[in-house]
């Protein structure tokens, strides 16, 4: 299992982009909440709100994943990265891969 963190421009963008994940197979699950995020862009450094994004997946679906989230994202240069995940317990990883096989 892989746990995938990108964060979106904002709510609507985020649930466009787990709504897809889900439907096309590629997550078992999508967790989604607000955040603050600083950082520095074109020489200014900004603070804004953002929507973080926490998706459930096996290491087999991480580059459409990835695909995916670029082709939908509205940043031309979105944060995607992935956690390799030890261990899960037995029932939801046999969830999990019904979800995304």
């Amino acid at each position: 299992m892989v746990l995938i963190y990108t964060t979106c421009r904002d709510e609507e963008e985020a649930k466009k982009i787990s709504s897809l994940l889900v439907e096309k197979h590629l997550a078992a699950c999508v967790d989604m909440w607000p955040v603050s995020s600083c950082y520095r862009w074109e020489g200014a450094i900004r603070c804004e709100n953002e929507y973080e994004l926490l998706v459930k997946t096996s290491e087999s679906k991480l580059q459409d994943i990835e695909d995916m989230i670029a082709a939908n994202h509205s940043y031309s240069v979105p944060f995607i990265g992935a956690v390799d995940v030890r261990r899960i317990n037995r029932p939801y990883k046999e969830w999990m891969v019904q979800m995304v096989e």
